[in-house]
This record gives C-alpha cells, structure tokens and sequence, in this order.
C-alpha cells in the first residue's frame, strides 16, 4: 500500500486520479502528471479535491496563473508535498486569483499579471530606506551588492585540479548531498530580497506569510533543478523563476546556483572566500554603504559586459516561451526588475 493516504478532511470521491485509487495505480508505472505528462518526480496533492496526478512543479505553476484544480476546477486552497509519510509532509496555502483578476479587468495597468503575491514585489522607485539592523550579516550585504550591480561570478573550468564538477538534473534528482548544498544556497539566497523574509516592524501575520512564500520558493526552485537545467538554451527555467523576482534577477540567481552546486565546496563561507566577480566585493557594511551613497556608478560598457554569460545582455531572446508563461506581453515583474533594489 502507497505511503500517501488522504487527508482525514478529505469528502472526495472522485473516480479518477483521486487518492481513494492509488493504491490501485501501484503497479503501474510509471505515472504521469496530467499537466505535462511527464514521469511525476514529487507527488502534489490538491486541497480540498484531494486529487493527486500531479508533479508538484507542473501543480504549482498552474495554480499560480489559476487556483483551481487542473481537473475538477475546483478552488484550491493548499498544495500538500514532500510526502514523508502520511502525517509528514509539506503544505502551502494557495492564493487565490479570483480577486486579483477582476482587479486586473477593471484596470489596464495591471492586466496579465494578476497574483498578489507577485504584484506586492515590486514598488515604483527606491524603496524607502530602513534602518539597519542591529548586527547585520556581511555575507547577506555583500550578496545583495551582487544583485544590485547585476555581477556574474566567473566561471571556473572543471578539471581535477579546480575539483569542480557539472551536473544534470539527473544528478541532483539521485544525490541527497547536491540537494542539501542547493538548498543552503537557495535559503541563503532569498534573504537578499526583502519582500519574502519579515522586517521588524512586520505583525505576525504579514512576517508568518513571508516566511511560507521563501520555504514555497526554495522547494520550487529545488523541483525545476530536479526536473531540467538551470542554463538550458530554451531558458525554461529562467521564465519559471522570473515571475518571482524578476527577469534579470533570475538570470543571475540560477547562475550562481549553478556556480555553487559545480564546485567542490560544501560550506557557503568557503565559496565566499573563493568565488571572484568583476570587481571587489564589500568588505565591510560600511563599505557596502559607502559605495552606495557615493557618486553614481557608470554603466558597464559593451566591453567590460562581455565578461558576462552571453546571454545577460541579449536584445532579441531566442527561446521559447514557457508553457507556464502568461499571454499578453511581458509580465510586470520584467518591467520593474531593472527599477527593484533587492534590499
């Protein structure tokens, strides 16, 4: 009998692709997700409507343009995944789109992009300035100084000498070590934007949702490692991560990622001692401030932005769109990426 069991609220009794019949579909393989019809690499379950043919990538990307089940159209009110056991597991409370799109009917600038999760990311202009805290991380100031000057780690040969190794979606889907390493980097590197970690001032409830959108973010970001590569020429997982944080943002995001899961380290401060950018990165916080308060950065010009992956600064994109992708022109997050200052 199939680990998963239904939720002891569940009323369903759907036919097909509910949880009273899997036990039925055990030796049958292997099942596909009804979405992409895809192998399922990590089961989702829908709430209420306990349906469960789905890879928890395919569900979540769905529910995030839709939140209604793909196959009854139903409400969804939670994601259930990383099953465990029948009492252990994830959940994530699904925001509803209903609202949002009507909002967005009555009003042309926020047509096509309608997840207040999403729309609550982005703010016209520079935020207004917080006070520091206390003690504050120099790891977290200076990786947030990459994000905002947009620098590209430099890529480092793999060979026997450096250690470093590439990887497949494959590898990380087998290797509970390359999965442990991405999700240290990952948790580390959400912190960089303010709008998925509470501030102080935040209540509880505000700063109780944040932190549940970062854990939901993490274990996305996770699945689309599993499932595909992070710097394939269609740029699938770029499009994916992008309505989250932005275009640019996810370029970078993914390609240190991708730079920290290829190296021998296994401990974040020794990649920070090792990994080398275009420029020197803040020593201090104090140096951190000073550079930000100081004259204006120039703009890199054509030559030095070269020493970037060849794909940052491309005019005309050659891939295709994402199945997941909205209609209807850029979203608003591409829009105000360049204007978003990450902390």
């Amino acid at each position: 009998m199939d680990t998963l069991s239904a939720p002891p609220h569940s009323t369903s009794s759907e036919p097909d692709g509910t949880l009273q019949q899997k036990g039925k579909a055990k030796d049958v393989a292997p099942e596909s997700c009804v979405i992409c019809l895809d192998p399922i690499s990590e089961r989702a379950i829908t709430v209420p409507c306990n349906h469960y043919s789905f890879d928890f990538l395919c569900l979540a990307s769905w529910l995030q343009q839709c939140s209604t089940c793909p196959l009854c159209k139903a409400d969804v009110s939670q994601i259930q995944y990383d099953w465990r056991s029948p009492e252990d597991f994830k959940t994530y409370n699904v925001q509803t789109t209903k609202l949002a799109a009507s909002s967005s009917s009555a009003s042309s600038a926020t047509r096509g992009h309608s997840r207040p999760f999403v729309q609550r990311r982005y703010r016209q202009g520079r935020p207004a300035r917080r006070s520091p805290s206390p003690s504050p991380d120099i790891a977290l100031v200076r990786r947030r100084y990459v994000y905002r000057n947009e620098l590209f780690s430099m890529h480092v040969g793999t060979n026997r000498i450096s250690r470093y190794a590439n990887f497949t979606p494959q590898t990380v889907a087998s290797s509970p070590d390359l999965q442990s390493r991405a999700r240290a980097f990952i948790r580390r590197e959400l912190r960089v934007f303010s709008f998925l970690y509470p501030e102080a001032a935040d209540d509880s409830e505000t700063a109780s949702r944040r932190v549940g959108n970062a854990e939901f973010l993490l274990e996305y970001i996770l699945a689309i490692l599993k499932k595909m590569d992070i710097k394939g020429p269609t740029g699938q997982a770029e499009d994916m991560l992008q309505e989250f944080i932005g275009r640019n943002h996810a370029r970078l995001f993914l390609h240190e990622l991708g730079a920290w899961l290829r190296s021998p380290y296994t401990r974040l401060e020794d990649w920070d001692r090792h990994v080398q950018y275009r420029e020197p990165l803040p020593t201090s916080v104090e140096d951190a401030e000073h550079r930000r308060n100081g004259p204006a950065r120039v703009k890199m010009s054509s030559e030095s932005d070269r020493a970037g992956p060849s794909r940052q600064h491309s005019r005309t994109r050659p891939y295709r769109s994402s199945p997941y992708q909205r209609r209807g022109g850029a979203s608003q997050a591409d829009r105000h990426s360049r204007r978003y200052d990450p902390d």
